[in-house]
């Protein structure tokens, strides 16, 4: 199961100021300000399903 933000607008908002704000994206750093910052903002996630090209 994968954390799938609810907000999409917010997240994709979110997401392009830390692709600004970080020199290096994705790393652990930036995903965590994401992470933290959209749930600060109201932002909320849902367990979604995660697809796999594995059988």
């Amino acid at each position: 199961m994968a954390n799938v933000p609810v907000n999409k607008a917010l997240y994709s908002r979110v997401k392009s100021e830390a692709k600004r704000k970080f020199a290096v994206y994705p790393s652990a750093y930036a995903n965590a300000w994401l992470v933290r910052e959209y749930k600060k903002r109201g932002g909320t996630y849902r367990k979604g399903t995660k697809k796999s090209g594995k059988k």
